[in-house]
């Protein structure tokens, strides 16, 4: 396994439980963790930067040692950059396994330091980002993943499995159907059958689609799950029984970075879910 995880520190609450499921993340994938806080410094000639420049180290240092005291043995590095927090974490995670970020309670996202800079680097990072609240750690459940049979993405699955290993904890994979457009114009008898046939051939296409992964994986215990409705809807609610929610979001290589925009379904899950969420880049 390659990269280290990297987590944004701000010394808010939120980046607080950040760094702490990210030490605990580092230390299951035995990698480094790398403690970034980053803020466009003013000129050192400005009244009182010196002394909030200094605060600032002062409280990264002091965060690198509790975490260090947290985890035993773990190698942690902390690195303070003048620098836009979006565009250094988006350089940060070109070369992470994981980029690690702290959010705000339900309805919003804090941003890392200033603005809703979480959500602009959830549109650019290129490796997993995780978001972690500040009221919510990793509890007990499954690993829950969100899988789309009409793209079925391989880094999404590679995720979940291996984050279902890492903390051998069993897997709940959940694709969301709806029945084909216009049957709400048929009789109650057609409808249940053709929503019959479509079930029947959502499940066994879920089967197939993880046949592969379940051989690769035989420790993880998996639960496959067929549910009726929107996906955004129904993977919000599965994840109130999960310790981490993973979903994906499709990467547009014929448009910059800076354009990539998230979907419906990881826009909600970050939004509303109270355990971690995990959005993997795919495509």
């Amino acid at each position: 396994m390659t990269g280290s995880v990297v987590v944004g520190f701000d010394g808010s609450p939120e980046s607080l439980a950040a760094t702490e499921w990210a030490a605990r993340e580092a230390e299951r994938r035995g990698l480094r963790l790398d403690v970034l806080q980053a803020w466009p410094w003013p000129k050192r000639d400005v009244v009182g930067s010196d002394q909030s420049h200094r605060h600032a180290l002062a409280r990264l240092t002091g965060r690198e040692a509790e975490l260090r005291a947290l985890v035993t043995g773990l190698e942690v590095a902390g690195c303070a950059v003048s620098a836009d927090p979006v565009e250094a974490l988006e350089e940060a995670a070109r070369s992470a396994a994981v980029l690690v970020l702290g959010s705000r309670g339900l309805g919003t996202l804090r941003g890392f330091l200033v603005g809703s800079v979480s959500q602009e680097v959830l549109r650019r990072a290129v490796c997993p980002v995780v978001l972690v609240r500040a009221e919510a750690g990793e509890a007990a459940g499954p690993v829950t993943v969100g899988l789309d049979l009409a793209r079925p993405a391989d880094p999404v699955l590679a995720f979940a499995f291996e984050a279902a290993a890492l903390r051998s904890a069993p897997l709940r994979v959940v694709h969301v159907w709806s029945p084909p457009a216009g049957t709400e114009h048929l009789s109650y008898g057609a409808i249940g059958g053709l929503e019959g046939e479509v079930s029947a051939h959502e499940r066994a296409d879920l089967s197939e689609a993880l046949e592969s992964w379940r051989a690769r994986h035989p420790e993880v215990q998996v639960t496959a799950d067929l549910v009726r409705g929107k996906a955004a809807v129904e993977l919000v609610d599965a994840a109130a029984t999960a310790r981490l929610l993973v979903v994906g979001r499709r990467l547009h290589h014929r448009m910059p970075l800076l354009h990539h925009h998230l979907g419906p379904v990881a826009h909600a899950a970050i939004h509303h879910a109270h355990c971690p969420v995990a959005v993997v880049p795919y495509g």
